[in-house]
């Protein structure tokens, strides 16, 4: 008979395979992970470019609605429903020198 030789396990041996298979389970569960969270960021970023859109279209109206109002013309109808008149003589133009 022929005698079989036992291979022996040495001891940082152990320790390579067990950290090969703790990684080798450990990276897809990370990449998975990571990736969910980047996708739940990029929902968040959108959302608030979203609210920025909008909120810069509101600032838009809101700025013509200003200037709709700081006219000339508004500011004439206004004193006159209020019961003002537009005198020119009690105009007073002050020069800067």
């Amino acid at each position: 008979m022929q005698k079989t030789k036992k291979y022996k396990v040495l001891k940082g041996e152990k320790l390579a395979w067990l950290v090969l298979v703790i990684m080798i389970l450990i990276i897809p569960i990370a990449s998975v992970y990571t990736k969910a969270v980047l996708s739940e960021s990029n929902i968040k970023v959108e959302k608030v470019r979203t609210s920025i859109s909008k909120q810069q279209s509101i600032n838009e109206s809101l700025g013509m609605k200003i200037s709709e109002l700081a006219s000339l013309d508004k500011i004439q109808e206004v004193a006159t429903n209020s019961g003002l008149e537009y005198n020119n003589d009690n105009i007073k133009v002050i020069a800067k020198k």
